[in-house]
């Protein structure tokens, strides 16, 4: 299992998993800061009207998390080259005081050499509930050389 990303980075390695909990305050906190204010980000009477199961985390959110993951692993934002994800299931957050917690983990799914230097990619995995809510979730990472 690799701790960070180095040299010695290689396929195959694991990133240490994560638990991150989301709160309907963090939800208000994102909305401030990107924007979006769609009520089913906030609202269970609305997130029922549409058919949600309830107040669902915005998607960028989430998608947001999986890029912190990958940061924290590749050894800060600017180490991140790309991510890309598709959006496959809500994350539903309870008004409850806890939230809803998200499980992230990764795999070091290639390296490969550029003109920039090494570079890893890293398949990410984001769980809700036990189920995948990040689809060909993809991260490429510049090592360190």
């Amino acid at each position: 299992m690799s701790a960070s990303a180095g040299p010695e980075t290689a396929k195959g390695d694991e990133l240490a998993p994560t638990s991150v909990r989301v709160s309907r305050a963090d939800l208000v906190r994102y909305a401030g800061a990107s924007g979006d204010f769609n009520p089913i980000h906030w609202s269970d009477r609305v997130a029922g009207e549409v058919g949600l199961p309830g107040v669902i985390a915005h998607g960028m959110l989430t998608m947001a998390l999986a890029g912190r993951f990958v940061s924290a692993w590749a050894g800060g934002p600017a180490a991140v080259r790309g991510l890309g994800v598709r959006f496959t299931r809500p994350v539903v957050v309870p008004d409850d005081g806890t939230g809803a917690t998200i499980e992230l983990s990764g795999t070091v799914s290639g390296v490969d050499e550029s003109d920039a230097g090494r570079v890893a990619t890293v398949a990410v995995t984001a769980k809700f509930d036990g189920r995948t809510v990040l689809g060909r979730a993809t991260a490429e990472v510049l090592l360190p050389s």
